[in-house]
C-alpha cells in the first residue's frame, strides 16, 4: 500500500488544499469545522456578478449608482460616494483588489436589487453547488452571527468559480487597482503570493478579528505530459498576513512536489465501448469531455489500476452527455477518485426489427 504524503505543519485554525485540475483533496486539516470567511465571502458575491454578467443581466461598461448604504460600509473601502455613478468592470476591481465592502454592497444592489434580496440568492447559489455548511448574512463578509462556512465548502466554491468562470479570472490576478478621484491609500492587492510567485493567480484573501488571516490562494504550473496543473490552497486563521501568504506558499508547493498527476485519459476519449443494445450503432463511447487527471503520491503512477463500474446490458436511447457509470482509479486498497463517465455520442434507438431482434438475443443471453 503506498504510504500518502505526509502534509508540511500549517499555522493556521484549519487548512485544505485541492487539486482542482485532478478533482482531489490532497490534504486538509478541521475542514468541515465552521469559521468566518470574513472577505473570503467576496468570492461568492463574485461568483453571482460573473453569471448576471453571463447572462446579459448586467454589462462590464454599465453605470452603477453608489447607495447611502454602499458609501457608509465599514472596513476595506474603494472610496466610492453617492454622488458617482461607477461601471460594473470598476466595482469589480474595487471589490477584488481592494476588497472593497462599499464596492461589493453596490455590486450586490446592482444584480439582486436589494442587499437582501442578493444574500438570499448567495445562500441559494451555495446550496446549488453542494455547499452544505455555509450560511451567507451579507455579500461582504463582516461579522454577523450564522455567517459562516467551511474550508470543504471554500474549495467547492474556488473551483467552481475557477472552472466556470474563466474569462473573469484575470480580476484575480491584478495587482495594483484604484479607482479614479479616490484616496490611493489602500491600492494594493493584499495576496502577497501575487508578487512572489509567479505562478499564483488568486485568489482572495479575508480578515477579522473573528476570523483572523485567511487566503485563498490558487496556482498553475505546467508538467510535462499533463500540462497546465491548478492547485488551490485554503487557509483559514493565521496569525497575520505574511504567515497566511507563507503557509499558502508552503502547501501548494508541496502538493506540486509531494504528488505526480497522471493524465489517464484525453478530452472526449473513449475510456470504454461497451456492447449497445436495441440501438442505431451496435456500442456506446463512454469517457469524459475533458481529459481524466489523477493526483498520485510521487513515484506510484505505475502502481494504479482503473475499473469501469456501468450499468449491463446497456439499452437505446443515449443521449450524448448522459452520465453513465464511473470509472473507478485505484492504488492499493484505497480509491483516489471516483470519475463520472458520459455517453461522449448520442445513440437513438433502432428501427421496430432491429430492437425486436436484440429483445430476442438479450433473452438467450
Amino acid at each position: 500500500m503506498a504510504q500518502a504524503p505526509q502534509p508540511p505543519e500549517v499555522a493556521a485554525r484549519a487548512y485544505l488544499l485541492m487539486d482542482v485540475t485532478a478533482g482531489q483533496v490532497l490534504a486538509s486539516r478541521e475542514m468541515d469545522a465552521p469559521v468566518e470567511p470574513a472577505s473570503l465571502t467576496k468570492l461568492m458575491t463574485g461568483y453571482l456578478v460573473f453569471d448576471a454578467l453571463r447572462s446579459k443581466k448586467i454589462a462590464l461598461e454599465q453605470k452603477l449608482p453608489v447607495s447611502t448604504r454602499a458609501w457608509k460600509m465599514p472596513g476595506s473601502r474603494m472610496f466610492i460616494d453617492p454622488k458617482m455613478q461607477v461601471p460594473v468592470d470598476d466595482l469589480l476591481k474595487g471589490m477584488i483588489v481592494q476588497s472593497g465592502n462599499d464596492a461589493t454592497v453596490a455590486l450586490a444592489e446592482g444584480v439582486g436589487g436589494t442587499v437582501e434580496n442578493f444574500v438570499k440568492l448567495m445562500n441559494d447559489q451555495a446550496r446549488a453547488l453542494g455547499m452544505k455548511n455555509t450560511g451567507y448574512k451579507n455579500p461582504e463578509g463582516l461579522t454577523e452571527a450564522g455567517h459562516t462556512t467551511t474550508a470543504r465548502d471554500l474549495s467547492i466554491l474556488a473551483s467552481r468559480l475557477i472552472q466556470d468562470f474563466p474569462e473573469y479570472m484575470h480580476y484575480y490576478s491584478t495587482k495594483q487597482y484604484r479607482y479614479e478621484g479616490t484616496p490611493a491609500s489602500n491600492s494594493n492587492n493584499r495576496n502577497l503570493l501575487l508578487y512572489r510567485d509567479p505562478t499564483v493567480d488568486g485568489l482572495k484573501t479575508g480578515h477579522t478579528e473573528a476570523a483572523g488571516y485567511c487566503l485563498v490562494a490558487t496556482a498553475k504550473r505546467e508538467f510535462p505530459g499533463v500540462g497546465q496543473r491548478r492547485l488551490l490552497s485554503i487557509v483559514l486563521g493565521a496569525a497575520s498576513e505574511n504567515a497566511r501568504a507563507n503557509e499558502s506558499q508552503k502547501l501548494l508547493n508541496w502538493g506540486y512536489t509531494a504528488f505526480d498527476a497522471v493524465k489517464l485519459f484525453d478530452a472526449a476519449q473513449a475510456v470504454q465501448t461497451p456492447p449497445l443494445w436495441k440501438g442505431k450503432a451496435p456500442t456506446l463511447k463512454l469517457g469524459r469531455q475533458e481529459a481524466i487527471v489523477v493526483a498520485v503520491p510521487s513515484g506510484s503512477a505505475g502502481k494504479i489500476s482503473t475499473q469501469v463500474v456501468r450499468p449491463d446490458p446497456l439499452v437505446a436511447p443515449f443521449t450524448q452527455g448522459q452520465a453513465v457509470g464511473s470509472l473507478k482509479v485505484v492504488l492499493g486498497e484505497q480509491t483516489l477518485r471516483e470519475v463520472p463517465l458520459v455517453a461522449l455520442e448520442g445513440v437513438e434507438q433502432a428501427g421496430f426489427f432491429g430492437r425486436a431482434w436484440d429483445a430476442i438475443r438479450l433473452w438467450i443471453k
